[in-house]
């Protein structure tokens, strides 16, 4: 029997795809319903899939802003080597604390603060997420969503690109929607 080969794209996508899915099927085992386990294994992979303004920084540090709803998932992740650079977990509450952030999350519980939050990352390199609906569309950089009990997420190409920061086409592809941009 012959082994299928794949093609340059689809060889590229399963590399992206496979991590994912078994982070997935992994988490699905270890606690079926906890969607903030997932949301954390979503921002992990994120930072795999943008690319960021030149830098000399040894690591890379998702804030948690305003109350912590994902702190505990995280923190599993923290020390793992993510494009060369250790990961960090970090809580921030205020505009001095964004310099040191490569992915602000910023829960649905804080969603009175998002207008807040979108000024103080203003002009920076760095990349907004949330669980709040509707926050793709008032600026922020991914939306993350659950639909049917899928985690599936939104990316705002105009605001991703204000901060300078650059999706992978895979990412976009697995978007479920796409604000802005070319696509």
């Amino acid at each position: 029997m012959r082994a299928r080969t794949f093609s340059p794209a689809q060889s590229r996508l399963l590399r992206w795809l496979a991590p994912l899915l078994l982070a997935c099927v992994s988490l699905a085992f270890a606690q079926p319903d906890s969607e903030p386990q997932l949301e954390s294994a979503y921002l992990v992979n994120f930072l795999k899939y943008v690319e960021w303004p030149a830098s000399n920084r040894s690591t890379t540090t998702i804030c948690l802003f305003g109350r912590d709803t994902l702190g505990p998932f995280l923190s599993a992740h923290e020390g793992r080597l993510i494009g060369g650079k250790e990961l960090r977990i970090r809580r921030v509450n205020s505009p001095d604390d964004m310099p040191n952030c490569q992915l602000v999350y910023i829960p649905e519980v804080e969603e009175a603060r998002i207008g807040a939050m979108l000024r103080w990352t203003h002009g920076l390199p760095i990349l907004t997420a949330s669980n709040a609906e509707g926050f793709a569309r008032s600026g922020g950089g991914i939306e993350l969503l659950s639909n049917g009990g899928r985690m599936q997420f939104i990316v705002n190409a105009d605001s991703l690109s204000r901060h300078g920061l650059t999706p992978s086409s895979q990412m976009m592809r697995l978007a479920y929607r796409v604000i802005g941009g070319e696509h």
